[in-house]
């Protein structure tokens, strides 16, 4: 079973990869589960000075493994932004997860706290300030957030040394919503700095945030709930349009490596 987290910045709920998955199930042996992620966010006029209010996160399956369509080994999951460090929290706290692929999100916990079992990782900080405005009046919100790696920021870096899932990151090297490139590297070190496996890590350079499935147009530029304006979110059309054909490969055959399952012609 392959389960998709994902949540654009314009509140849209969407299901595209693990739903063009699963409309082959005799071929690509994948059954496609939505996990809706909801949060709430209040955002003040000046978006220099923002604030968000975000229900706290609970982590939990959209539906048992003994479901009569779902088979082992284990339990995908494919996580694209604010979806990606929810399927890290996942893979590091839940057990039955065999694979989880990171389409550019953060190693923080991001939003609101996340709790599991007594604990709790408080969302990483925020600096307003560092917002910036392009020509064109689009908010860059590349330097926001906070490093995980300083100051109590730390605590909000999730424990992916807990997890037993192998790991697949791909990442747009042009992602102007926050620095992939920087999350999936110090993931892989703190992996294997608990003597884990080293993960793999796929960079596309010129690629923006939204990596979608192939041949769906690239969104250079959006409305951002949290932020209350456009924001840009990175990409150079050729470039971008490449990545989406090559990470659907990828991510079919991560998934076809460690969930089992026909390879796909």
């Amino acid at each position: 079973m392959v389960v998709e987290f994902t949540r654009n910045g314009d509140g849209e709920i969407v299901e595209r990869k693990t739903g063009r998955m699963s409309k082959y199930p005799k071929v690509a042996n994948f059954v496609n589960g939505r996990a809706q992620i909801q949060a709430q966010f209040h955002v003040t006029s000046n978006s220099r000075h923002y604030s968000s209010h975000c229900p706290d996160h609970g982590l939990i399956l959209p539906f048992p493994l003994s479901f009569s369509q779902v088979k082992g080994p284990g339990v995908g999951l494919l996580g694209i932004s604010k979806g990606g460090d929810l399927c890290l929290s996942m893979a590091s706290f839940l057990k039955g997860i065999t694979a989880t692929i990171i389409i550019n999100g953060s190693v923080a916990n991001v939003g609101g706290a996340l709790h599991y079992k007594g604990e709790t990782l408080p969302p990483v900080g925020i600096d307003p300030t560092r917002l910036k405005v392009t020509s064109e009046g689009f908010a860059d919100i590349l330097d926001v957030l906070n490093s995980p790696l300083e100051g109590p920021d730390q605590k909000s870096f999730i424990p992916v040394e807990r997890a037993e899932s192998a790991f697949l990151f791909l990442v747009g090297q042009d992602d102007h919503n926050w620095k992939s490139e920087f999350y999936a590297s110090e993931a892989s070190k703190r992996l294997q700095a608990h003597g884990k496996e080293r993960p793999q890590i796929i960079c596309y350079p010129g690629a923006g945030h939204y990596i979608e499935p192939p041949y769906f147009p690239m969104c250079p530029a959006s409305m951002h709930t949290l932020v209350g304006r456009p924001v840009i979110w990175g990409g150079e059309p050729r470039a971008h349009a490449m990545a989406q054909v090559d990470a659907w490969k990828q991510l079919q055959a991560f998934f076809h490596k460690h969930l089992g399952g026909k390879e796909l012609g």
